[in-house]
């Protein structure tokens, strides 16, 4: 059977700066399965193969409220979505966050006339009047497992990539690796791909992404 985890990096010179907490790059392995029984959603696992993050939704779920957990199971972010908005819109919070919380980030799937290869626009949370300010930026295809996370800079912070066993065999769309850059917060970067499945995946019709 063949393994999931990753067991290689993907970069030879990562992207450095002052602010990063670590030296390492985070390079994670996606799976999009629950590992609870009659649940979808994600498991990732750590170069070391270790759990990392989880997502269970229930059957019951109508998917308009997502949480992203650590491996015990600790709320990390919760994701839910604006409804009666002209595109797919989405609020990010930080941990368990109750229907009263503020969110932290607002994430809208771009809509243009015009081909591009923008997917998500990343704002923060724009309430009280105040103004949104762009954050990040998330360009490719999610078909092809192939997305990049851009700062308000243009500084890549993550990368979506397709996985390969070690014999060059393609595991397909259902794993797949993430690659976060030092300093870039990992989960908010598993936040990113939970929306992109959400709006792009293959259960999304007539979407070409």
């Amino acid at each position: 059977m063949t393994r999931v985890h990753p067991n290689s990096p993907l970069f030879e010179s990562p992207i450095l700066n002052s602010s990063s907490v670590s030296e390492d790059l985070s390079v994670l392995t996606v799976w999009q399965k629950s590992l609870l029984l009659n649940c979808s959603g994600f498991t990732v696992f750590d170069s070391n193969g270790n759990l990392k993050f989880r997502v269970d939704n229930y059957p019951s779920s109508n998917f308009s409220e997502i949480v992203l957990m650590d491996a015990a199971g600790k709320p990390l972010f919760t994701l839910r979505r604006k409804w009666l908005s002209f595109a797919d819109h989405w609020y990010v919070y930080d941990g368990e966050a109750a229907p009263s919380s503020t969110p932290r980030f607002s994430v809208r799937k771009h809509v243009s006339f015009l081909r591009s290869n923008s997917l998500l626009q990343v704002t923060t949370y724009a309430g009280g009047g105040q103004a949104a300010m762009p954050v990040y930026d998330v360009e490719g295809s999610f078909s092809r497992r192939s997305c990049v996370v851009n700062d308000e800079k243009n500084r890549t912070v993550a990368k979506i990539l397709r996985k390969e066993t070690v014999r060059g065999a393609d595991l397909g769309g259902d794993v797949f690796r993430l690659v976060v850059q030092p300093g870039f917060d990992a989960g908010l970067a598993m936040t990113f791909v939970i929306l992109l499945e959400r709006m792009f995946g293959s259960g999304v019709t007539a979407i070409d992404c």
